[in-house]
């Protein structure tokens, strides 16, 4: 496997804290989806001056340029209704569910008990539907699958400690009603000793569904004597039983090289959140969250097709 398939725009970062409308500290970790009318909508993590995180959107023609941001910001803690929210709302991911016509927002909420998973939906990215916690602390890095698998909806999410199993690995959950999760299968493990993803995984974008599988890019965490390091790595799925993983790339396939991958809030950190497919089907663009400070995006020609045939099998 090529770890040189993505290719930075060379205009980034895209997005910074300077680009926003209201004051704030940071802007990273961006969900990403293609709205009906083409537009490429962000929907980013906020970091305000007390270090707490709201939602907020930014909208392009491009995917890359002329970004016009809401005013305000777009889905804040609701704290009076969910008091898992008191600390913050982070770390987003969008699907597009067809059969409802609407966009699934998982996101973290983060409270005293720790960070679990929240689930809204929105037609419109103005108001949302919030269902609340639907998967209890400590948990994070969660999205659905755009289609039901068999009769249940599935999510991705990243449980840690004695609800993972003693560790930070992926797991699967299957649900009738988007309220009530269960049938819990990890789906991939944290590697030991000295891989690059030997400390915690988690999912990064939702699954991407291909015609060799479901492509799944996760990130991967090391521990070094310098601080935690994150890259991303690639695995894939099978389209009907996503709990069977096909195959599992070994090498990393993106890490921090840039100034501003490398310093930030949180040093050596790429972490992504979104995707987008162009028009042909088939070209994926990628956005991430660099040292939790900004918003950079690998502009490729990249085949979602071609990048699942080319991992490497387990």
């Amino acid at each position: 496997m090529d770890n040189s398939l993505f290719v930075r725009y060379c205009g980034n970062p895209i997005l910074t804290a300077d680009d926003w409308p209201y004051s704030c500290n940071t802007v990273f970790n961006p969900a990403a989806v293609r709205l009906k009318d083409g537009r490429t909508l962000l929907l980013c993590r906020v970091e305000d001056h007390r270090g707490m995180s709201h939602l907020c959107a930014a909208r392009s023609t491009d995917g890359l340029t002329n970004w016009i941001i809401d005013l305000t910001p777009t889905m804040q803690p609701d704290i009076e209704n969910h008091p898992e929210e008191i600390w913050g709302v982070e770390d987003s991911r969008i699907t597009f569910v067809p059969e409802l016509d609407r966009y699934a927002v998982a996101y973290t909420s983060f409270s005293g008990s720790g960070p679990g998973v929240s689930l809204a939906l929105t037609d419109d990215f103005r108001s949302f539907e919030r269902f609340g916690t639907v998967m209890p602390p400590e948990d994070k890095d969660a999205a659905l699958l755009p289609r039901r698998i068999g009769d249940y909806r599935a999510m991705i999410h990243r449980p840690v400690g004695s609800i993972g199993a003693g560790g930070a690995h992926i797991w699967i959950s299957y649900s009738p009603d988007l309220r009530h999760w269960g049938s819990h299968k990890m789906i991939l493990e944290a590697r030991k000793g000295a891989w690059w993803d030997a400390d915690r995984i988690g999912l990064s974008p939702p699954l991407i569904e291909t015609s060799e599988g479901w492509l799944m890019l996760y990130h991967g965490v090391r521990s070094t004597v310098a601080g935690k390091v994150y890259r991303v790595g690639l695995a894939l799925f099978d389209l009907e039983q996503p709990e069977r993983c096909l195959r599992r790339g070994d090498p990393w396939l993106f890490a921090s090289e840039t100034d501003y991958e490398r310093g930030g809030d949180v040093e050596n950190v790429v972490f992504p959140c979104g995707t987008t497919v162009a028009d042909d089907g088939d070209t994926l663009h990628m956005y991430y969250g660099a040292a939790d400070t900004c918003v950079p995006s690998p502009h490729s020609d990249l085949k979602t097709s071609r990048v699942a045939r080319r991992i490497r099998p387990r």
